[in-house]
């Protein structure tokens, strides 16, 4: 297997961490805005994004696990955080730092190769990936009916 087909490790974590930080936005993004929105939108939408929220959290511990079995220290940095209480201007920033959090974990797949650990990693962030994108279809749905 060529070098250009094996997994770069380096700027993996890079990557991966760049991802993290995102991460950990989204999870407590979700809860912040959950647990502050006002109006008559709140008992529909306060359900759905604190279960965003959990997810979020649950996806950023498979990134930290993937970092550290690369051999990299996890990110303690935590991207810029909102308290938003319109219902409309809060689905607009979730949509906003999740389409930053998807480009940022589709950058991480670029240094996967072909080996199988490549694989998996680069399924893992598929996995987050199509998870994320429905999120945010669900969130510019919710957004054109606040």
């Amino acid at each position: 297997m060529g070098e250009d087909e094996r997994l770069d490790e380096e700027l993996a974590v890079e990557r991966l961490n760049a991802a993290l930080e995102l991460q950990l936005r989204s999870a407590l993004q979700y809860s912040l805005i959950a647990e502050s929105l006002e109006g008559i939108e709140v008992p529909a939408l306060s359900g759905i994004l604190t279960e965003y929220g959990d997810s979020e959290l649950a996806d950023a511990r498979r990134l930290i696990e993937k970092i550290v079995s690369l051999g990299g220290t996890p990110t303690t940095t935590v991207a810029e955080l909102r308290v938003i209480r319109d219902p409309a201007e809060a689905m607009g920033w979730l949509i906003e730092c999740e389409t930053e959090a998807l480009d940022s974990l589709q950058a991480a797949i670029e240094p996967t190769g072909r080996d199988a650990r490549s694989e998996a990693l680069e399924h893992l962030l598929e996995h987050l990936i199509m998870r994320k994108q429905s999120q945010i279809d669900l969130l510019t749905r919710a957004g054109a009916r606040t």
